[in-house]
Parts: C-alpha cells; sequence; structure tokens
C-alpha cells in the first residue's frame, strides 16, 4: 500500500552527527497545456535547495526532454535507463511536480526503472496573485492524480507534510532532512551482516531470534565460537604491533587508573581479533557473549571494546542480542549519532512516566556526561567470578537529552518481524547507582510497559540521543514491512 503520512523533523542535539550522504533520483513533473515555464524554474530551485543539503541528484539533462522534465513515453524511458545505470548509488527517488505533471509518466519511469527504494513527492504551492493560464499550475490537484497512480502501481511513497511547499521552506527542508534518514535506514536494513560471537547465555531466552526470518529481510548473521577466538588470542602477543597500538586507543578512550596490565593487554588482543573478524567477514555490527564465560575463561569483561566499536558507529550489543544490535544500526542510520543497548531496569520514585535505564555498562562514551568516561569492574558478576576477572566495563551517567527508543523483535510463533518505537528524554534528575545509568521520562510510560509485557517483547530495548522516531517507523513499517507499534 502506498503512504498517507508524512515524515517528521529529524531533532538532533549534542555531538555533531555523522550522516552518509543521500543520494536522490530526481523526476520533474510537467504537463503539455501547463506553463512550461514553470517545470524549468522548478527544475532548477529543487536542484539548488537539494545542493545546498548535501543532497547528490541522478537527474535527465536539461535539454535531453522538454524542459528537463519527464512527459512522454521517450522520456520515460530516457530517464528509467538512466536510474537503472545509478542503482547502485540511487537512495531514493524524488519526484517533484512544479505544475499538474504527467501522472502517468512518473509512475511509468519508476516501475520501468526497476528501483525498489523510497519515494518523497512534493509539489509546489501556486502564488494567488497568479492564477491566469499564463502562471497557475494545479500541483495542488496534480499531487493527488499522481498518488493515485503510484497507488494503483503499487509503489510505496512519503507525502510532505503540507500538501503544497515551497522549496526554501524550513518545512520542506525538514522533510528532505527526514526522507534522507529513511534512505539510509531502508538501504542500510536490506543488506547488513551482523557477527555473533559466542553462545546464547544459557539464562538468557529472551535474546533468541529467528536467523531465517532476518535472511529472509535481507540480514545475515555470521558466526564464530568464543574458542576460536580465545584461540586467535592466544597466538598474539603482549609486544605484537596491533597489540600496542589498540592498548594505546583503549588508554585514549576511557581512563584506567588501577586496571591491571594484564587485563588491559588481554582488552588490546581482544579488539584486535574482533576487528580482523569484522574486516574479514565485512560485519557490519556484533552481537557478543559475556555473561560469564568471558570472566571465566579469559578474565576481562568486553564492553570497553563494545564501547570503543559503538561509539564509532559500528555498534556492538552484549548477550548475544542480534535484534538489539540491529535497531542499533537502524538508528544510527537515522541519526548519524552511537546508539545504546539498555534494560528498562528498575521505577524511579512513584512516578509512573519515569524509568531507570541501566547496563554494566557497554555504552558508547558519546551518552555520558563525562567526555572521558571511567573503566571499571561488573560489579554485578565480581563476586562469583572474582574482581580480578572483571575490568573493562565503562561507567556513567547519560546525559540530559532526548532520545528515541527503539526495540526490534522476530515473533517467530506468527512468522513475523515486529518493534516498536518512541521517543522521550533522559533528565538529570538524583540517582546514585554503578554502571551505565539514566533516568528517562516517557509520555504514559505505563501504557509502553503494558505493551512490552502483553506482546512479550525484550527487556533490552535501544537509545540514541536524537529524535528520529517518525523515519525510522516510516522506513520499517512502509519500506520494509515490519509491523511495528509507534509509542506517540
Amino acid at each position: 500500500m502506498a503512504a498517507i503520512t508524512g515524515p517528521q523533523p529529524v531533532q538532533i542535539t549534542g555531538v555533531t552527527p555523522q550522516l552518509r550522504p543521500v543520494t536522490l533520483g530526481v523526476i520533474v513533473g510537467n504537463r503539455g497545456f501547463f506553463p512550461d515555464h514553470l517545470a524549468k524554474t522548478g527544475r532548477k530551485r529543487i536542484l539548488d535547495i537539494l545542493a545546498k543539503q548535501g543532497i547528490k541528484t541522478i537527474i535527465v539533462g536539461e535539454n535531453e526532454t522538454n524542459c528537463g522534465a519527464i512527459t512522454t513515453m521517450e522520456e520515460v524511458r530516457l530517464c528509467a535507463n538512466l536510474f537503472r545505470q545509478h542503482r547502485d548509488e540511487i537512495d531514493g527517488i524524488l519526484v517533484t511536480l512544479p505544475n499538474f505533471g504527467e501522472e502517468r509518466a512518473i509512475a511509468d519511469t519508476i516501475r520501468m526503472s526497476g528501483l525498489n527504494v523510497p519515494v518523497l513527492i512534493h509539489a509546489f504551492p501556486d502564488d494567488v496573485n497568479k492564477m491566469g493560464l499564463a502562471d497557475r499550475g494545479d500541483s495542488f490537484c496534480g499531487k493527488m492524480s499522481c498518488c493515485n497512480n503510484l497507488r494503483q502501481y503499487n509503489i510505496r511513497y512519503t507525502l510532505t507534510r503540507l500538501h503544497t511547499v515551497d522549496p526554501d521552506r524550513p518545512e520542506f527542508q525538514e522533510d528532505l532532512r527526514s526522507f534522507a534518514a529513511v534512505c539510509r535506514v531502508v538501504r542500510r536494513m536490506r543488506r547488513v551482516r551482523i557477527g555473533m560471537l559466542g553462545a546464547r547465555p544459557a539464562a538468557f531466552n529472551t535474546v533468541r531470534f529467528s536467523e531465517k526470518m532476518l535472511e529472509h529481510a535481507g540480514v545475515s548473521v555470521e558466526t564464530l565460537d568464543l574458542s576460536e577466538l580465545f584461540g586467535r588470542i592466544n597466538k598474539l602477543a603482549d609486544s605484537d604491533q596491533a597489540v600496542v597500538a589498540k592498548r594505546k586507543d583503549i588508554e585514549r578512550y576511557a581512563r584506567t587508573q588501577g586496571v591491571p596490565d594484564l587485563s588491559l593487554n588481554k582488552m588490546a588482543k581482544f579488539g584486535v581479533v574482533l576487528e580482523r573478524w569484522m574486516n574479514d567477514t565485512m560485519l557490519d555490527a556484533t552481537a557478543i557473549q559475556c555473561w560469564t564465560s568471558m570472566e571465566e575463561y579469559f578474565g576481562i569483561v568486553p564492553c570497553t571494546l563494545m564501547s570503543m566499536a559503538s561509539n564509532g558507529l559500528t555498534p556492538s550489543a552484549c548477550e548475544t542480542d542480534v535484534m538489539g544490535v540491529l535497531a542499533m544500526v537502524a538508528l544510527n542510520e537515522a541519526s548519524g549519532r552511537p546508539s545504546a543497548l539498555v534494560d528498562w531496569n528498575n521505577n524511579y520514585g512513584d512516578d509512573p512516566d519515569k524509568a531507570v535505564t541501566f547496563h554494566c555498562s557497554n555504552l558508547p562514551k558519546d551518552v555520558f556526561v563525562d567526555d572521558i568516561p571511567v573503566m571499571s569492574v561488573q560489579d554485578i558478576i565480581a563476586k562469583t567470578v572474582g574482581v580480578e576477572n572483571t575490568y573493562g566495563t565503562i561507567v556513567g551517567r547519560v546525559r540530559e537529552n532526548p532520545f528515541t527508543f527503539l526495540r526490534l523483535s522476530t515473533d517467530d510463533i506468527q512468522g513475523k518481524l515486529t518493534a516498536y518505537i518512541g521517543e522521550g528524554v533522559y533528565t538529570n534528575d538524583k540517582l546514585e547507582s554503578f554502571g551505565g545509568v539514566g533516568v528517562v521520562r516517557v509520555n504514559r510510560m505505563q501504557d509502553l510497559l503494558q505493551f512490552i509485557c502483553e506482546n512479550g517483547f525484550e527487556h533490552h530495548v535501544t537509545v540514541n540521543q536524537a529524535r528520529v522516531a517518525a523515519p525510522v517507523y516510516e522506513a520499517l513499517t512502509k519500506y520494509l514491512g515490519w509491523s511495528v507499534y509507534y509509542h506517540k
């Protein structure tokens, strides 16, 4: 089915986002008995706006068709061929209507191109002081005809929030940024490779998932046993150049005072082997067993290395939570900011809309109040495996900021991919605790918690300090076919 709602603006606070540039195929609409000059000027204006937004474009030449727009079947063929030639570059398609536009030509172009990418429909507004035959465009009406045809062709599409909008308006530029986020999420989620390091911890049935369902959706899972990891680590000497360099990276990333040399060298070797495995198998993210084999048989927790990876937008989740790290990938693509996997962990006093999120932790340092976090021990399991075997956690308070939360899951019983998403804020409410911890406020949180429990979702949730719920929801539901609850 086609879209009936438009994207919302992406609001990002804190560190500078690292957004991948997006390339759009552009179709300029035109219709023979409407003013050609509108197509010419509209084309130039939209391309100028896209360039200012840092969006690359693939479009037929201005002189290759009448006004550089698409009207006839010959022009359809020309544009469709151009898009096919650049199919590996094009993340989405923008249809812009300076006048009514030839709706069939637009639908035929997209179909003949063979592209299965998000489509944004934009229509120019008319000037109420220029409503004569020489200047009136009727894009207001033409947009409806365009959408009607796209729906008939089973082409999914996204709408701007305003039915017609001048491209110079901030609302349209916000729409563009949000649509770019949709495009990034869709493209990445259709071709993700996740590394699962170690078996699922025996006590964590909650992180079970269907590998076959993910493969069908374009997500591949590559596995490596911990015995292979430890074997590769044992072949590395403390003096190995790669190990020495990795240890320096670790010491720059976190405050390591009091951490034994033995533990730091083990972390460095772990990091070297992890990166080599990821490079060799072309992985985008990792889900790593921790609890408690890593501590008992290797003598560290892997949190610091996971934190470093996540902070560099190569997300890593603990407890082999593949679905958790997949959610991290989605939020990273939308925001350009690091994501973290946390537990919905505690109530916060009697406030029904507040809760405590917590992990031991492997949270990326960009989410913390302190720029350089502290490396410590895993207090929870230190009593059972020994403090000396639990160095490597990254501890700190999550800073006050808006955030998006997302949980992905495979519902094996019903045979579908499911999720929930929403937004809230991290607060600066007083809290004395350990690990990576923060207080959150979510409107109607009790309703959200009821939904999570009624539908059997996991206790883990992915958070990202940006407001990107709307474009991620759009990408997952409209273009990827997930069943998603949006907690607005």
